[in-house]
């Protein structure tokens, strides 16, 4: 049976599973709108008012869910949106598949109205992406699209389709089944090195776990917390790592990094023997990669052979799938541990230096003082909800923050943009999360800077009845800009304190949802208290100090053990 190129996008949605798509129409993709009121019943639209919280919150629903975040956007102006979006799926691994209008494929270079090449501009963005220029290709287009998407290191993939091609009809049949003869993602590891790696670790005096975003994309979490327990191995984590290890184990050594914690960075700097899961070793976990764990041998295990000795050179390379290496690791560690009986006693030393660190780190109490302490916001939250929560992040102070002060158990709970510090993430995140997950509670944590770069999708949570909770930390300024502007460029806080800031609350009330402040620490508890009773999106204004600083901090290009503490 014929069906337009409109039709078969949809016939190809409903056989990759996709119940959810974000979007925003325009003149180039009516004919995809159109045929969408077919398919209404099995696959659910959300209209967002802007393309770049299309895309932040199928990213938020892919996060969440493990699933293919969709959208759909229209040409020109309305395909460029979604660059920002891209880019922060990219750099996060974020399996997407973006479907945007073009122009007929005859008007394809003539300037036309609404035309932008969107597969040149998103080229250094996308895992791969495609031009569809006859309608008879398309099915076949779309299979590609989702497996690569979901497959290997994930990523987002664009789709883009003139308008002439789902105009057309053609006979549709979906592929059984897919060849990319140039695509071979490498799943298991090579049991050499990881036999190599085993013995490595079972012979160290100071091991540790450095794991990141890779362990939660692969589900590997359960394999990892096997492994740490099992063999008493402290486990470090990067930002994105955040939850892929229980943040309230003893073994849990909490964030690394630029703002990591001291004890977390002085283990890895003196560590004996490291295991990098799913970790890339970027510059801000690093610091100076030269003085970065010297004196440690290091295995580096990732489904991304381009990431492997990328930024750091590393003594075992394992290519392949954490979860798949992870197994095959315990197995052969069982094999190795002859006649080890008691791992903990092994390295009760290592442990004792590390617990000294922490113990010798002096940090302030965040309950105390007349104004309200960011971290206390955070603590309240995660106390009053048990950490049973989806916490969503925007960028900058109130990251970090939370990073810090919220102890996340379980992975996938934890949504914020890692590799491209995109602040206006966090909240169309946390709509594209409760849309995933409609029974869960799901709460931004944002800065009255960064929740104003996307605000205008409260709109969106109030239409489709989605209770998100925003709490927005508001310290009248652009908080990280301020700290760096406070301690390396003399004081002078040029263009980063907001003069005008709106009245957050009647902002909620305008947009349909719901607003509370709390100016004074002891009304923290009850404004999220009553947040959490509203069957409705709330926004929870918390006004604190401007002078509060995001510590530990390494300054850009020291080595990570030169912290300031206070």
């Amino acid at each position: 049976m014929k069906k337009t190129g409109a039709e078969i996008v949809f016939e190809c949605l409903r056989h990759e599973g996709v119940d959810t798509v974000f979007g925003l129409p325009g003149g180039s993709v009516l004919t995809l709108y159109h045929a969408l009121g077919k398919y209404s019943e099995e696959i659910r639209h959300i209209l967002v008012r802007h393309e770049q919280g299309a895309v932040h919150a199928a990213d938020g629903y892919a996060r969440s869910s493990g699933k293919v975040g969709v959208c759909l956007v229209t040409s020109g102006p309305g395909a460029t949106n979604t660059v920002t979006g891209l880019a922060t799926a990219y750099m996060d691994s974020v399996p997407l598949v973006v479907f945007t209008g073009q122009v007929p494929t005859m008007l394809i270079g003539n300037d036309a109205f609404q035309e932008a090449d969107i597969t040149g501009i998103t080229r250094p963005c996308t895992k791969h992406n495609y031009l569809v220029k006859d309608v008879r290709d398309l099915a076949g287009i779309i299979k590609q699209a989702f497996h690569l998407a979901r497959t290997g290191r994930p990523g987002p993939v664009l789709v883009d389709l003139p308008k002439d091609v789902i105009a057309a009809e053609t006979e549709f049949s979906y592929p059984s089944k897919l060849k990319m003869r140039s695509y071979n993602p490498t799943y298991h590891g090579h049991p050499g090195q990881i036999k190599r790696a085993a013995r490595l670790i079972a012979g160290a005096k100071k091991p540790l776990i450095y794991a990141g975003g890779g362990v939660i994309l692969s589900n590997a979490s359960k394999e990892l917390t096997a492994v740490a327990q099992k063999f008493s191995l402290p486990v470090t984590m990067t930002l994105m790592g955040l939850g892929s290890f229980p943040g309230t184990h003893p073994l849990s050594l909490g964030m690394l990094g630029m703002h990591g914690f001291f004890h977390a960075n002085m283990a890895i700097t003196h560590c004996d023997v490291l295991i990098a899961v799913g970790a890339r070793f970027d510059d801000r976990v690093t610091g100076k990669v030269e003085l970065f764990s010297p004196q440690s041998k290091k295995i580096h295990i990732d489904i991304d052979p381009t990431s492997i000795s990328k930024n750091v050179q590393v003594d075992i390379p394992i290519v392949g799938d954490a979860r798949n290496v992870l197994r095959t690791l315990m197995k052969y560690l069982e094999e190795e541990s002859g006649s080890v009986q008691d791992w903990a006693k092994k390295h009760a030393e290592w442990h004792n230096q590390i617990a000294a660190w922490r113990n010798n780190t002096v940090t302030p109490d965040p309950s105390c003082g007349p104004c309200i302490k960011p971290q206390f916001v955070i603590e309240k939250i995660h106390e009053i909800t048990k950490g049973e929560v989806i916490i969503t992040t925007e960028v900058g102070q109130n990251q970090m923050w939370t990073a810090q002060a919220f102890k996340f158990t379980k992975p996938r709970t934890f949504l914020t943009s890692g590799g491209l510090g995109t602040m206006g993430y966090g909240f169309p995140a946390a709509i594209g999360a409760q849309v995933a997950f409609p029974d869960r509670t799901v709460i931004d944590i944002a800065g009255d800077g960064s929740i104003q770069m996307n605000i205008q999708e409260l709109a969106t949570a109030v239409q489709y009845n989605l209770p998100v909770k925003v709490a927005i930390l508001n310290n009248h300024c652009l908080g990280m800009v301020r700290q760096w502007q406070q301690l390396f460029y003399e004081q002078k806080y040029i263009q980063s304190v907001f003069d005008v800031v709106p009245d957050f609350v009647k902002l909620a009330e305008a947009y349909g949802a719901v607003g509370l402040r709390a100016t004074r620490p002891e009304e923290v508890e009850g404004v999220i208290r009553r947040a959490l009773s509203i069957p409705k999106p709330v926004l929870m204004e918390f006004v604190i100090d401007q002078n509060e600083c995001v510590y530990p901090m390494v300054p850009a290009g020291a080595p990570i053990t030169e912290m300031i503490l206070l």
